[in-house]
């Protein structure tokens, strides 16, 4: 990018809508299916949160932080289209078929296991989960993206840990 003056100070010239959606779009879509479990609704998410982010874009490309300006948007729009899903659906506790035996290796492997622990955390466990460990946040980030005090972030993060090692345990190794 070439420097530009802005006011008095010279500054980096700031990325058009697209280019930054043709960088940063395809972290906002990994982070929107980490988040939905889906990727349909991970592409719904994103527009969402784009369709905000374009009549908005010369106010947030000029903040400090873009990106994660927008990683809130995301993050907010799965809430609401969460809340939405909740009220009009009920989802099935589970699709796999009666008398159906899970056997290692057979019908699920260890990832696909791990992804269906994940999938039946709370909401708002598995958003505090997802932002510390996939996106690599630290709590304080974490807090201000969701609106929730740090306190708040340690706890739902300890405490999706602690269901996830609990649905999901090791394997014991000779040694």
């Amino acid at each position: 990018m070439e420097a530009v003056v802005v006011g008095s100070e010279v500054g980096v010239a700031l990325p058009s809508f697209d280019e930054w959606v043709a960088a940063r779009g395809p972290a906002l879509l990994r982070l929107a299916y980490t988040l939905t479990g889906d990727a349909a609704d991970a592409e719904d998410v994103v527009q969402e949160a784009l369709s905000r982010a374009l009549p908005r874009w010369s106010r947030i490309s000029s903040v400090e932080d873009p990106d994660a300006y927008v990683r809130r948007m995301v993050v907010n729009a799965h809430v609401s289209w969460w809340r939405r899903f909740r009220r009009r659906e009920s989802p099935a506790p589970s699709v796999t078929p009666a008398g159906v035996v899970e056997a290692p290796g057979v019908l699920f492997d260890e990832s696909r296991r791990l992804w269906m622990a994940c999938q039946a955390l709370p909401e708002v466990q598995r958003t505090a989960v997802v932002l510390r460990y996939y996106e690599q946040l630290e709590y304080a980030e974490i807090a201000a993206l969701t609106g929730v005090r740090e306190g708040s972030v340690r706890s739902r993060v300890s405490r999706g840990l602690a269901t996830l090692r609990a649905s999901y345990p090791r394997e014991e190794t000779d040694d």
